[in-house]
Formats: C-alpha cells, sequence, structure tokens
C-alpha cells in the first residue's frame, strides 16, 4: 500500500473503531490491515492504536495523528475535485432520529443512490449523544436543542409541533381551554438521554415560551412509544406535526391548545468542528439539508 492508502486505512480503522469493519469497507484481508497499521506504528515509533477485546480506540499520539490525517485526506479530496470532475466514492457512516430517518430519509435515498452511486451509506437509528470519532461516525442527523459544543450544528429546518391527547383521555379529565387548565391534567413523561428526567411541556403565552411540568404515570424514552403511550390515553404529548397526521386523521390522537403552540423543534445535521469534511460527506450532509428545506417549503415538516 502506498502512504495515502494507509493513511486512509488508519483513519477508517479510527472512525469504525473496529480492524474488521475497516477492511470490509476498504475491500481489504483483515489480516492486512493488521500488518499494515503494525508497520506503520513501527515507522513512527509511536503506539496508535490501543486494541481490545470489543473495540479499537486511538492512543493520545494516535489522537493528533488522526486529526492531522484526515486534514490531509479532505485537502487531498478538494485538491483532485479541482481537477477532475470525478464524483464522490467511499462509505459515509450517519447516525439518525429514527422517525426522521423513516419519514423523509429513507424514501428519498433511492434518488441519492442515483446521484452518488460511488457512496456507500451505513445508517444507524438512534437519539442519543453520539461520540463520533470512537464509534465511527460521520455525521448526524438529530430534532431538538444542540448542547455539544464540540461538535458544528447545521440547522436544516424547523418543525411545527403540536399538542395532543386522545378523546378517551379528554372524556375522562376534560379539554383545556387554556395552559392555566393543566392543573388537573397528566402528561407521558419523555425522559431525557442526558438527566433521565421529563421533559416539561413548552407552551407560547404571550409571545414568551413557558414550561409546565405535569404529573406523569409513565416515563418512556423513545419517539415511538412516547406517541403511542399518547394514543392510548396516558397523558399530554408533544410531538412534530408530521409524525400524527395519520393518528389526527384517523381520531386517535386530538390536537389541544392551538392558540399556545410549542416551539418548533430545528432540525439540524451535525459533524466534529475540527475534521475537514471529505467530499463524499460533504454531498451527503448538502443533500439532506436539500432534502429538508423542501419537506418544509413543501409543508410536510
Amino acid at each position: 500500500m502506498d502512504r495515502i492508502d494507509v493513511i486512509r486505512l488508519f483513519v477508517r480503522i479510527v472512525e469504525r473503531a473496529s480492524f474488521s469493519d475497516a477492511a470490509r469497507d476498504l475491500q481489504m484481508p483483515r489480516a492486512s490491515a493488521t500488518r499494515v497499521i503494525q508497520e506503520l506504528e513501527t515507522h513512527l515509533g509511536v503506539r496508535l492504536l490501543e486494541r481490545t477485546t470489543r473495540a479499537v480506540r486511538p492512543t493520545d499520539d494516535g489522537m493528533r495523528y488522526y486529526s492531522r490525517c484526515t486534514q490531509l485526506l479532505a485537502d487531498l479530496d478538494q485538491l483532485e475535485t479541482v481537477f477532475h470532475e470525478t464524483e464522490p466514492t467511499g462509505p459515509v457512516c450517519a447516525d439518525m432520529q429514527g422517525t426522521l430517518a423513516r419519514f423523509f430519509v429513507i424514501p428519498a435515498l433511492p434518488e441519492f443512490r442515483a446521484r452518488y452511486p460511488g457512496i456507500s451509506l451505513h445508517l444507524r437509528e438512534s437519539d442519543r449523544m453520539v461520540d463520533l470519532v470512537t464509534e465511527g461516525v460521520d455525521c448526524v442527523l438529530r430534532a431538538g436543542s444542540l448542547s455539544d459544543s464540540s461538535l458544528v450544528g447545521r440547522q436544516v429546518a424547523a418543525s411545527e409541533q403540536l399538542t395532543l391527547a386522545s378523546p378517551g383521555y379528554l372524556q375522562r379529565h376534560g379539554v383545556p381551554e387554556s395552559p392555566d387548565d393543566l392543573f388537573k391534567h397528566r402528561m407521558v413523561g419523555y425522559a431525557a438521554s442526558h438527566t433521565g428526567q421529563p421533559y416539561a411541556l413548552d407552551f407560547t403565552i404571550d409571545g414568551e415560551v413557558r414550561e409546565f411540568t405535569l404529573p406523569h404515570d409513565v416515563l418512556v424514552k423513545g419517539a415511538e412509544i412516547y406517541t403511542a403511550s399518547g394514543v392510548a390515553g396516558l397523558g399530554l404529548i408533544q410531538v412534530p406535526r408530521y409524525r400524527v397526521q395519520h393518528q389526527i386523521r384517523s381520531g386517535q390522537l386530538v390536537s389541544i391548545l392551538e392558540d399556545y403552540p410549542p416551539p418548533k423543534m430545528p432540525v439540524s445535521v451535525l459533524y466534529p468542528h475540527n475534521r475537514h469534511l471529505a467530499g463524499r460527506v460533504r454531498v451527503f450532509v448538502d443533500w439532506l439539508a436539500a432534502l429538508f428545506r423542501t419537506a418544509q417549503s413543501d409543508g410536510r415538516l
């Protein structure tokens, strides 16, 4: 392997946290990948990777080498693009909030694949904080406010939210006419990933957002079971409109307190601020941004 191929292999091992996955991505035997990295460490005179039975992680020297390598590869990709009108190729690993992927990204993927046949996609579903480097993730698609300063957040849309309850719940507890009526109501608790505590319900009152934390009998973690709990009559929920259009049309959920809407939920693509994006990652991020801009302008978001 020439030196650039060795660097690409090392970067992919760090990003995938696995010799086997990196070797598979680059279509080479795992044993060859192991030998090449051993030779690289011998050549540099430092240990770059810590190998355990569960994962591969960069050492401090490995992280410094990885940072310089990603910058070098990004500069090389950009240089080649200037002189060659070539399509980007290679793997892109993205971690996505499940309902955003289900409603918007997955249905549009055939169009992306047709436009960029040389890019192979590795898609994961989660709704938690992700360590992009150690978990081998190139970018993250999330809904909600951003708090991780180590990532660049590129907001691509803002999703309208609704406050909802099932007809059975409203029959038992009454229909609130204003947030002041919420003292006799309950909510479905949605646990925050960083604290485990339930998010408050938000309402816009006289131009300001006010939080209401109601009693809850059920605490959930996951968009699908949160919505399902509302349908089951377990309390009030607040969710993006696109996720519950079917339940509203079918009469399973009723929109309430529409004069006091929750603030719109931002939709963002995130990636490390200190990483120069490879061409294949940049075109995927740009495609996601265009996809959600179109969805918002069409009224689907």
